[in-house]
């Protein structure tokens, strides 16, 4: 009999757990081929690591939980990465919110977690390019919602265009106040945040300059990576959010630049 094949279930799911996670991403049909036993038992095998939090279990496979997630990975798929990570960010960053604040709060699962802690606020005002957002809220929390930019990238459930507002009455744009842009980015490093397309990009720092405050929202698999496109460098930055301190040249980079870190009480 295969050696994968005679393990116990418990050991094997480890080891199966391990090499998704050094991967990054790994099918089925490769794993099954490694271990040396079926898909069904493979598939019962993700379907158990997931529902423990040890990966991601996908459509046809499975991918590690600290993996950066790909631009055609699912909405879903991603709103579980790094979940609980995401449930602290919320949590910190609800704590620069007040009554009637006006919010830019950009697209992306991070954002998102910020809701169920919003949840006593009241009268804020809001613009958004996040789709998956506007169903979330309530006229009790939120006095006006404004949907901004122009095309729609239906996997992430955003839109991505210029960040301005034309009054209808004047047929001319309307000059703004925003207390604080909530700004979830894929990467951060010693040149500030970045993300993965250009135009999304774009259309982030157009949001960090026109904010009085600007949180940047980056769990820890975040961290000292560098995407295609920089959103703003760390002069325009008020707040990163966080699971976990910085440590090294981005917290060297965070302190000459008077960023303010947030992360849980007990990593103060």
């Amino acid at each position: 009999m295969n050696d994968a094949a005679s393990r116990l279930p418990a050991g094997r799911k480890a080891e199966v757990a391990a090499y998704v996670n050094r991967l990054g991403q790994v099918t089925v049909s490769a794993l099954a081929e490694r271990f040396g036993v079926s898909a069904d038992t493979i598939r019962r095998d993700l379907d158990q690591l997931d529902s423990d939090g040890q990966l991601i279990r996908t459509h046809g496979g499975a991918m590690s939980t600290s993996a950066v997630p790909w631009h055609d990975t699912s909405l879903d798929d991603r709103s579980r990465l790094q979940a609980a990570q995401k449930d602290v960010i919320g949590r910190l960053t609800s704590d620069l919110i007040v009554d009637g604040n006006v919010l830019f709060i950009n697209g992306g699962t991070t954002t998102l977690a910020l809701v169920p802690h919003i949840t006593e606020r009241r009268e804020l005002i809001i613009a958004t390019n996040n789709l998956s957002l506007p169903p979330l809220l309530n006229d009790e929390i939120c006095r006006d919602l404004y949907v901004i930019g122009g095309h729609v990238r239906i996997s992430g459930l955003v839109t991505v265009g210029p960040v301005s507002f034309f009054s209808p009455i004047s047929d001319a744009e309307n000059e703004i106040h925003v207390d604080l842009a909530i700004i979830g980015v894929g990467a951060v490093d010693t040149e500030g945040p970045s993300t993965s397309n250009l135009d999304e990009a774009a259309m982030l720092g157009q949001m960090a300059r026109r904010a009085q405050r600007v949180a940047i929202l980056a769990d820890t698999t975040k961290h000292n990576r560098r995407l295609f496109a920089s959103v703003c460098d760390w002069s325009h930055v008020n707040y990163l959010v966080t699971d976990d301190r910085p440590s090294g040249e981005l917290h060297e980079a965070l302190s000459d630049a008077d960023v303010e870190v947030l992360v849980p009480t007990h990593q103060n």
